[in-house]
């Protein structure tokens, strides 16, 4: 349940989960649903949650960890959801985005900035 990572992370962090809240932006009653309902967060409430611990999103609702563990490893899963909104983004779609990041820093390198 994301309620229950959340918890985890203020206890790692030192922090009660109200004061996290209110630090990262949100209400306690949006805590307190969390809590009471099994709620997940939506797409830009969970990355703020995400970088406020420095954790991966795939690491709040507990799909699986990033690399490098809770030391705020990117995975692409994380850049998928960064890029793209949380919505599905077939592996073909995501390799395209790679490859026109690469024309652009390549274009970029070459001084032809566009």
């Amino acid at each position: 349940m994301f309620y229950d990572v959340y918890s985890e992370l203020c206890q790692e962090k030192g922090v009660s989960c109200s004061r996290a809240a209110k630090e990262i932006g949100l209400s306690n009653s949006t805590v307190t649903k969390w809590k009471n309902t099994g709620a997940v967060p939506s797409g830009d409430t969970l990355a703020k949650v995400a970088a406020y611990f420095g954790v991966s999103v795939n690491d709040l609702i507990g799909e699986q960890k990033s690399p490098a563990g809770r030391a705020g490893g990117v995975s692409e899963d994380d850049i998928k959801f960064a890029l793209f909104g949380g919505g599905p983004v077939t592996d073909a779609q995501y390799e395209e985005v790679k490859q026109f990041v690469r024309f652009i820093k390549e274009r970029d390198a070459n001084g032809n900035k566009g």
